[in-house]
Order: C-alpha cells, then sequence, then structure tokens
C-alpha cells in the first residue's frame, strides 16, 4: 500500500516512528515532511498529504501535529479528502467502514507511540462498507468535501 505521511514540529516525534512502522510492514510511504523541529504551519503539510491523496498519488495518508484537529480541518479543504481524528480503537476502524476516511490524523500530544501505533494498523487494516453508507459519503463529495 503507498502512504504519504506529513506533519508539523509537534507531530515530527510520532510520525516518524510511524513512517518506519509502516515501512516495516512493508508499505510504500512517502514522508511528505517537516523534518524538523523548528516551528512550521501545519497547513502547509496538511495540503500537501490531501493532494496527493485526492490525486490518486497514495492510497491513504497520515497527518501528525499536536492535536489533530488543525491537520484534519487543513486536510478536509481538499476535495475529495475525508480525514479523521482518531484516538481510540472503534473510531480507527468506524471511519474507514462507515465514511471511508482516507487520511487518518493524530495527535502526538494526545496519543503516545503504543496507542497511535495501534490506531494505525487498526485504521489500514479497515475496509470501507459501501452499501448505506456510500449515499452518505457520495453527499459529501456533492457538498463539496
Amino acid at each position: 500500500m503507498k502512504i504519504i505521511a506529513g506533519s508539523d514540529h509537534g507531530g515530527l516525534s510520532l510520525k516518524r516512528v510511524l513512517v518506519e512502522r509502516m515501512r516495516g510492514q512493508g508499505h510504500e510511504v512517502v514522508d511528505a515532511g517537516t523534518d524538523s523541529t523548528a516551528s512550521c504551519d501545519y497547513p502547509d503539510y496538511a495540503f500537501l498529504v490531501a493532494r496527493a491523496v485526492a490525486a490518486g498519488e497514495a492510497e491513504f495518508g497520515l497527518l501528525v501535529c499536536g492535536t489533530g484537529q488543525g491537520m484534519a480541518m487543513a486536510a478536509n479543504r481538499v476535495p475529495g479528502v475525508r480525514a479523521a481524528v482518531v484516538s481510540d480503537s472503534f473510531t480507527a476502524h468506524a471511519t474507514r467502514e462507515h465514511n471511508d476516511a482516507n487520511v487518518l490524523c493524530l495527535g502526538e500530544r494526545v496519543v503516545g507511540a503504543g496507542l497511535a501505533a495501534e490506531l494505525l494498523d487498526t485504521f489500514l487494516s479497515a475496509r470501507f462498507e459501501g452499501g448505506r453508507h456510500a449515499g452518505r459519503v457520495a453527499k459529501m463529495g456533492q457538498l463539496g468535501g
């Protein structure tokens, strides 16, 4: 699976851990940055990742900042992206199964590395159920998302 990952300075450490995990599992991972702890603007990295996912250059995106919220807000501005902030296992699989989420957003200051790894694995292994959920996801696309 091809995955593109990005973070701001507040999510750099967790992003690095998760990128190595995904590579170790055999995924092709593009690290879109940041590579520095210097303060930077999360929308820059959110847009890089979201545009790549929307263009089909990657199957999924991973975004990490302090809370995950800023990344999700920015990424969801890109048509075709359904970014979800996740901090529990149920949401990690349900957002894929019911909402066809294609970008996982995590907060380094919210979840530890162990839980983040579990959430990532759960998200990547879940599949969109379609059916009654497909019409709802289509509506989001019609509304500009």
